[in-house]
């Protein structure tokens, strides 16, 4: 692998480890003072973060 598409991957993989990272901060925030989160929100966060993650793995093998 070329160094500027290791560099590039890199990048991108720590591009979307900080958009999960924002995005759990994110939803914590808002759920963190309710008593009750709804089964939908608790999805959605995990397949928002799962898309974020497959992102990074895609890259991570290409």
């Amino acid at each position: 692998m070329p160094e500027a598409t290791a560099t590039a991957t890199a990048t991108d993989e720590c591009t979307n480890t900080a958009q999960a990272l924002a995005l759990i901060d994110g939803k914590l925030g808002e759920i963190g003072m309710r008593e009750l989160v709804s089964r939908t929100e608790f999805t959605n966060l995990l397949l928002d973060l799962r898309l974020l993650l497959s992102e990074s793995e895609a890259v991570s093998v290409n």
